[in-house]
Formats: C-alpha cells, sequence, structure tokens
C-alpha cells in the first residue's frame, strides 16, 4: 500500500473512531419527518463518520491536485440530495438525551448530498492509489464489516472506561475503604487528643500550624455499585416495598435488581432501540418502559412475563416519536406517556386501551409525573414550558414560562404542593403547584439539570446535572448539604435511607447516609460466602464468578 493510501485509509478511520465518540456522548437518536420515524443507532453513526473522513480525504486530494472532478461528484451529490428532499420533504434530527432537536431542510440534505459525492471521489481517489481492484459493492461491503466491528469496539470502551475510573473495585472492595476510613478517623482523633492533652514540649519546639478550611459535612457515601448495562443508563425507578430496582438503557434492555443484596434478577429485552424511561405500578406488579423505538412495554413483576405493547389506534406504535417519560397514576388504574412527538397519551393500565391523548405542548415532552393526590399531571418540554393537567378532566389549568431552556425533569411532592423543575438552563425550580406561583431558584449547578427526585420525609433533594455531579439539598432552606459523583437518573428509596444513581458508562451507585452504612456494611459482610453473592454453595463457578463481578 503507498503512503497516499496509507493516508486515506488514516481518513476514514479517524472519522469512524470519531462517529463512536458521537454516539457514546449523544446515545439513541432518531430521523423523524412525513415517513414517520427512525431510530439511529450506533452503526449508522459510525458510517457516517467513516464517509465525513473519506469526504474529508476527498477534498484533501481535489485541493493538492487541483482535480476539477472533485467538484463534479459533490455536485452529483448535492441534485442527488435534492432529489431526496423532493421525495420525502423536512426531517427532524431528535437526541433526547441530550436535548438536542432540530429540522433539517433542503439546504442541509442537498449539503449532505454533496459530502457523499465527495466521500465517492476520496474512495474512487483511495482504490487508484492502492491499487485494490474492488467493484463499489465490494469495496463498502468490506466497509460495512468494519463499521460492524466499531460497534463492539465502543462497547469495548465504555466497559474499559468503567474499569478505569474504579467502580469495579469500589464494589469489590468497598468494605475495606470504609475499614481504612474507620482507621483513618481514629488516627485523626487520637491526634486531637493529644493536642488537647499535650506532653510537655522541649524547648525551641515550633508550634503547630492548623489551617482550618470550610467543607462541607459527608453525610451520604456509595456503598455499592451494580454492573450489568452496557451502555448509559437513562431511566430507574424503586418498588414501592423497597426491595427491588428497575433501570433502563441505551442497551435497549431494562434490568431487575435486588436492591438490597445489589443482586441482579433478571432482564427484559424486546425494545428495538434504546429504552428512555421506566414506572413501576403503584402495587408493584407491573412494569411499564417507553424507548426510542416508539413503543410502550409491560411486564408482570412477578412473574417477569411480558404483558402486551401498547398501540395508537391502528399503529404498530404507542407515539410517533420517542417515549421520553412514563408514569403510573396513584390508583395504578392509569398510564400517562409523554413523547417527543409533542403529545401525552392516557392509557388503561389493565386493558392497555387509549383513553385520552393531550395535546398542547409545541415541542417534545421529556417529562412528566402525577401528584400523589391524584388530581394533576405535569409535563416539561423541549420548548421551556411546563404545564399543569386537570388529570379527572384532562383539560390544561396553566402554563409555566420561567426556565431559560428544555425542562428535562418535574417532580411533585408527597404532600401534593410544590413541584419542583429541572432545566437545560442549569437551574432548579420550585413552584406552587396549585397557583403556579414561582416560589424559589436553585443556580448552584453549572450544566444542564437532568434529573431530581424528592426525599420521602420532603426534607431532602437530590439533583443530577450533565457533568456527572450530584447535588444534595435542603429543601426548605435551599441550602446544598452535599456533594456527589453519580450522573443521572436519581431516585430515592421509600424510606429515604437510599438513593439510586446512574454512574460511569452502565453502572448504578447505591449510596446511603454515613450513620447507616456500618450497618449496611456488616448485613453486606454477615453470613457466608455464597450468601452475600446471592448464589448457592454447589453453583457452576461461572456463575459464582459472575454474581461476584455483579
Amino acid at each position: 500500500m503507498t503512503q497516499n493510501s496509507k493516508t486515506g485509509a488514516a481518513f476514514i478511520v479517524g472519522g469512524s473512531i470519531a462517529g463512536t465518540g458521537v454516539s457514546a456522548t449523544v446515545g439513541g437518536m432518531g430521523l423523524a419527518g412525513g415517513f414517520g420515524a427512525v431510530g439511529i443507532g450506533t452503526t449508522p453513526v459510525v458510517g457516517a463518520g467513516a464517509v465525513v473522513g473519506a469526504a474529508a480525504y476527498g477534498a484533501f486530494k481535489a485541493i493538492a491536485e487541483g482535480d476539477a472532478a472533485a467538484f463534479g461528484a459533490m455536485g452529483v451529490g448535492a441534485v442527488g440530495g435534492a432529489g431526496v428532499y423532493g421525495v420525502v420533504g423536512g426531517m427532524g434530527l431528535v437526541a433526547p438525551k441530550v436535548g438536542l432537536a432540530f429540522g433539517i431542510g433542503a439546504v442541509p440534505i442537498a449539503g449532505v448530498g454533496a459530502v457523499v459525492g465527495l466521500a465517492a471521489y476520496g474512495i474512487a481517489k483511495l482504490l487508484d492509489e492502492s491499487e485494490i481492484r474492488e467493484t463499489p459493492a465490494q469495496v463498502f461491503e468490506r466497509m460495512e464489516e468494519k463499521v460492524l466491528q466499531m460497534d463492539y469496539y465502543s462497547a469495548a470502551v465504555m466497559e474499559l472506561e468503567a474499569f478505569l475510573s474504579g467502580e469495579d473495585l469500589n464494589h469489590k472492595f468497598v468494605a475495606l475503604e470504609v475499614e481504612d476510613e474507620l482507621q483513618a478517623l481514629k488516627a485523626q482523633l487520637k491526634k486531637k487528643s493529644e493536642f488537647v492533652n499535650p506532653k510537655p514540649a522541649t524547648a525551641n519546639v515550633e508550634p503547630e500550624t492548623i489551617s482550618v478550611t470550610t467543607q462541607l459535612p459527608e453525610t451520604w457515601r456509595c456503598v455499592r455499585t451494580l454492573k450489568g448495562h452496557l451502555a448509559a443508563v437513562n431511566a430507574i425507578a424503586i418498588s414501592p416495598d423497597g426491595t427491588t430496582l428497575v433501570s433502563a438503557s441505551d442497551d435497549r434492555q431494562v434490568n431487575l435488581w435486588n436492591l438490597k443484596t445489589g443482586k441482579w434478577l433478571c432482564t427484559f429485552s424486546g425494545q428495538a432501540e434504546a429504552v428512555l424511561s421506566v414506572a413501576i405500578s403503584p402495587d408493584g406488579q407491573q412494569i411499564a418502559s417507553g424507548s426510542v423505538d416508539r413503543k410502550i412495554s409491560s411486564w408482570q413483576m412477578d412473574t417477569r412475563k411480558f404483558l402486551y405493547t401498547l398501540f395508537y389506534l391502528n399503529s404498530p406504535y404507542s407515539h410517533n416519536g420517542f417515549v421520553n417519560s412514563v408514569a403510573y397514576s396513584p390508583d395504578g388504574k392509569i398510564l400517562a406517556s409523554g413523547s417527543s412527538d409533542k403529545t401525552i397519551r392516557i392509557w388503561g393500565r389493565y386493558t392497555g386501551t387509549l383513553k385520552h391523548t393531550l395535546n398542547g405542548h409545541l415541542d417534545a415532552v421529556l417529562s412528566l409525573t402525577i401528584s400523589p393526590d391524584g388530581t394533576t399531571l405535569t409535563s416539561g418540554s423541549t420548548n421551556k414550558t411546563i404545564r399543569l393537567w386537570d388529570l379527572k378532566t384532562c383539560q390544561q389549568r396553566c402554563i409555566l414560562t420561567e426556565h431559560l431552556a428544555a425542562v428535562n425533569t418535574v417532580a411533585i411532592s408527597l404532600d401534593s404542593q410544590t413541584l419542583i423543575s429541572g432545566s437545560s438552563d442549569a437551574t432548579i425550580k420550585l413552584w406552587n403547584l396549585h397557583t403556579g406561583e414561582l416560589l424559589n431558584t436553585l443556580v448552584e449547578h453549572s450544566t444542564a439539570v437532568l434529573s431530581i427526585a424528592i426525599s420521602p420525609d420532603g426534607k431532602t433533594l437530590a439533583s443530577a446535572s450533565k457533568d456527572g455531579i450530584i447535588k444534595l439539598w435542603n429543601l426548605h432552606a435551599g441550602k446544598i448539604l452535599q456533594t456527589l459523583s453519580g450522573c443521572s437518573p436519581v431516585a430515592f428509596s421509600p424510606d429515604g435511607m437510599t438513593l439510586v444513581s446512574g454512574g460511569n458508562g452502565g453502572s448504578i451507585k447505591i449510596w446511603s447516609p454515613i450513620q447507616s452504612s456500618n450497618l449496611i456494611l456488616d448485613a453486606v459482610l454477615s453470613g457466608e460466602w455464597w450468601e452475600i453473592l446471592g448464589v448457592n454453595p454447589s453453583d457452576d463457578a461461572n456463575l459464582v464468578r459472575l454474581a461476584n463481578l455483579r
């Protein structure tokens, strides 16, 4: 292979790696238009990166050689793109994980065609230089194989990142870490006692200078890390009895965990694309999930059997866009869903039939929740608004417009008095749920607030932002209690003694108040080894190894 052909290959590989990075950062994406909506996974994004790399190489060669054929290839591609627009019409690109949504008109589509044309020119030059005699079909077959390999590479990179972050070690050696910290505290106490009752000092001994710094006290600690997903976790839900955790991920899976032991119990599969939302019914018997594939799926918790997919009229889908949020009513009779198609739909939980469609939002519905008293449904949208709906009449009560960017998350206090919202404008706002009056704005985050959760006693708020920071707030005073290293989403257990959050890659972090950490540690370390791992003494060695990794 010549030096030039090596350069061309480097351009294409670089573009593929860039596409992998974009997919890992942005997560699930989709195109929507007059043709409907389709999801875009990792493979198409990596392929697009390879095309851009080939186009960059084509531009490089055209400039270096002054070859006018490159402009002809771009012209042909642009005409082809315009033809696509004439058939398909306008489109829109949506990436709910990062709050991205914009329209694609005739000019951008023609521009994409020009890039594809330039990429074809670049590939032709690369074949000439490398003296490879293959048909275009053979070339692209090889490229497709490489792109599929890049998909596995992406998953491996995320796993490696999680390992290098130390979370596996935290999971395995959390007991030793707590013991080390306990010994350090004892050493500090001993030093302080010696300072209070010093030994007789000898001459010419310089007094010790102690610097005092203001630091928030540590009140919560990560006691366990769950590993099981192969991509980012988008949503979590905890059962009413506090024993079971459900998680939904970009890896298209919904996982069931024992929250007390951290043991993986089951995986619910079947979604065609990334799973964006999940909820557990108030009786703890049913799970619902919403996906990029525009469908809502439901399972029975105790039997772990698939129940049904919710369908809208004669459509094979639940919505015409991504299902970004799902929530059960407190009485468990209905399920509400919010979608990128700008609608909220109310479904019968037992029959799975559509009862109402709430229209009003002018852009994608990103989040929704139902008040504990069952009277109000609250929804947040990409167009910066929050809407309050009367759940009995399905009529809109009011619109709240104080946020300056997309409203990514909403929550309502257990007394049904206070609404809390988190936005891409990096603020958290507290509202009177009944009057819509703005009560307070919390501004300590520096990036988009993606998830919030209120403790059962109504005293503590947890908020997770895009930069991987979780803040715990005194809700009444509006002051920060502690800052944790973790990701969206966040959720409190029903007893308020456990906080669950996302971690790096596909991990989940379990947090506990420090005063109860020793109790949790005792529970983890007590019993025989097979009890701790959640296996039987006679189980196969591979099963035991898998349980230890989880």
